[in-house]
C-alpha cells in the first residue's frame, strides 16, 4: 500500500511545474480582481500587456527553483522591482517572489545563499519604498513593509528548513559511522578472540605432543629391556593426554557458548605440575620462585603459565634432554620470568643412557610461532619479552608482566 501511494506521487519536477502554473494564475487572477474592485492609475494592458507578462514571468520562473535557486530569485526579484517601479496595480504579485526566496536559502549552501538573500531583499525593499513614495493613499504603503517582512520571514523559514535538513543529515552520518565502528569493533573483538583461541589451542597441543613424543620414545627403547620404565612412560602419556583433553574442551567450550564442564585457566599454581612433566621428558629443572607479596592477577598468571609452559615445550621440541633453570622474581609492580637452558650436551650416565636420541633439534633462525606467541602475551598485558641465545650455546627466553595490565585480557 505505502508503495502504491509512493507511486501515486508527481516527480519533483512536475510537482514545480504544477506549482508554477497554481502561482501565476493566483497573481494574475488576484491582481485583475482587486483593479477591478479599487481601480488603478496604470492598467496590466499598459506597456504592450507589460504587466501581465511581468506577472507570469515572476510565477512560471517557480518551475526551474530548484534547478537553479539562485536564477530563478534573481528573475523574479527584477520582474518585481520593474513592475512596482513601473507603478502597476499592487495585488498578490508577490507570490513567485517569496517562493523563489525561501528555495534560494532553503537549497542553497548557507553563507552565500544567505548573502544573495540579504542583499536581494534589502535592494527590493528600496526599490519597492522608492516606488511607493507617492503612493495615494497613504495607508496602501503599509503593503510595501508587508512584502518587506514577507522576504525576510521567507528566507528565514528557508534557512530553517535548510539547517534542519543539514543537522538530519549530519546525524545519519554519525550514525552510520557508529555503525560501521560497532561493526569494526565486533570484528576486532572477534580476531582477538580467535588469536587467543589459536594460542591456547597451540600452547596446550604443543607441549602435550612434545611430551608425548618424548615419552612415547622412551617406551619404544625400553620396552624389552626395562618394563618398569615402559610403564612409566605410558603413564606419563596418559596423564599428559588426558590433561590436554581437558584443556581443549575447556577452551572450546567458548565456542560452543556451554558453561558447563568447563575448567579455570591454568596459572602458576600447577608450576609444579609443569615442572614434574618436564623432568619425566628428561630436562633437568631448577625452580627458583619468591612468592609474591599480593595475589597474582588471574590475566598475568595464566599468561606466565603459559609462557613458562611453551618455553619448557621449545626445549623439548629443539634440544633435548638438558639442565633447564626457571627462575620467578615477583616484586612489587612486575613478574619477571626467565627460562635458561645450557643446550644440547651429550647424554651419559644410566638416566638417560636409554633415551631417544632422533629429537628435533632445528635451531635455524626463522622465528617460531611459539616464541611469537609468547611475545603477543606480553604485549596484549603491557609487558616485554627478550628471547635470545646464551654465550655457552644455551638459549634464554626472559619476560616481563606488569602485575596492573594495560591490555586487554587472554
Amino acid at each position: 500500500m505505502k508503495h502504491r501511494v509512493r507511486s501515486l506521487r508527481l516527480p519533483v519536477v512536475a510537482q514545480d511545474v504544477v506549482l508554477a502554473f497554481f502561482i501565476t494564475a493566483m497573481q494574475v487572477q488576484g491582481t485583475v480582481v482587486r483593479v477591478a474592485a479599487e481601480g488603478a492609475q496604470r492598467p496590466l494592458a499598459d506597456l504592450g500587456n507589460l504587466g501581465y507578462a511581468l506577472l507570469a514571468v515572476s510565477g512560471l520562473v517557480v518551475a526551474v527553483r530548484r534547478r537553479w535557486p539562485v536564477a530563478a530569485f534573481v528573475t523574479a526579484a527584477l520582474a518585481s522591482l520593474v513592475y512596482y517601479g513601473l507603478d502597476f496595480p499592487d495585488g498578490p504579485g508577490w507570490l513567485g517572489l517569496f517562493v523563489a526566496l525561501y528555495t534560494l536559502a532553503a537549497y542553497g549552501d548557507g553563507r552565500r545563499s544567505l548573502m544573495i538573500a540579504g542583499v536581494g531583499t534589502a535592494v527590493l525593499a528600496t526599490g519597492w519604498l522608492i516606488a511607493a513614495a507617492d503612493i495615494e493613499p497613504r495607508a496602501a504603503i503599509g503593503w510595501v513593509f508587508f512584502r518587506i517582512g514577507a522576504s525576510v520571514m521567507s528566507a528565514a523559514l528557508g534557512e530553517s528548513v535548510r539547517s534542519r535538513h543539514v543537522i538530519a543529515a549530519e546525524a545519519q552520518a554519525r550514525a552510520e559511522l557508529a555503525e560501521r565502528t560497532r561493526e569494526e569493533e565486533a570484528r576486532a573483538r572477534v580476531d582477538a578472540e580467535r588469536l587467543r583461541i589459536a594460542r591456547e589451542v597451540h600452547d596446550t597441543v604443543a607441549h602435550a605432543i612434545a611430551i608425548i613424543n618424548v615419552q612415547s620414545g622412551v617406551t619404544a627403547h625400553v620396552l624389552d629391556k626395562r618394563p618398569e620404565q615402559a610403564r612409566e612412560a605410558l603413564q606419563a602419556i596418559e596423564q599428559t593426554s588426558a590433561q590436554a583433553l581437558r584443556e581443549m574442551r575447556a577452551i572450546l567450550g567458548v565456542l560452543r557458548d556451554d558453561s558447563g564442564g568447563r575448567v579455570p585457566q591454568p596459572g602458576l599454581e600447577q608450576i609444579d605440575e609443569l615442572t614434574a612433566k618436564a623432568r619425566d621428558a628428561g630436562l633437568d629443572v631448577t625452580l627458583e620462585a619468591t612468592s609474591p607479596a599480593t595475589p597474582l592477577p588471574g590475566a598475568v598468571g595464566s599468561a606466565a603459565y603459559r609462557i613458562l609452559q611453551e618455553a619448557i615445550t621449545n626445549v623439548i621440541r629443539h634440544v633435548g634432554p638438558t639442565r633447564v633453570t626457571v627462575a620467578l622474581t615477583s616484586g612489587i609492580d612486575v613478574l619477571e620470568i626467565c627460562v635458561t637452558d645450557e643446550g644440547r650436551r651429550t647424554v651419559s650416565g644410566d638416566d638417560f643412557a636409554d633415551r631417544p636420541t632422533d629429537i628435533d633439534t632445528d635451531t635455524s633462525a626463522k622465528p617460531r610461532r611459539g616464541i611469537v606467541g609468547m611475545r603477543e602475551r606480553c604485549q596484549l598485558l603491557g609487558g616485554e619479552l627478550d628471547a635470545k641465545p646464551t654465550p655457552y650455546g644455551g638459549f634464554e627466553v626472559r619476560a616481563r608482566l606488569p602485575l596492573a595490565p594495560t591490555g586487554s585480557r587472554l
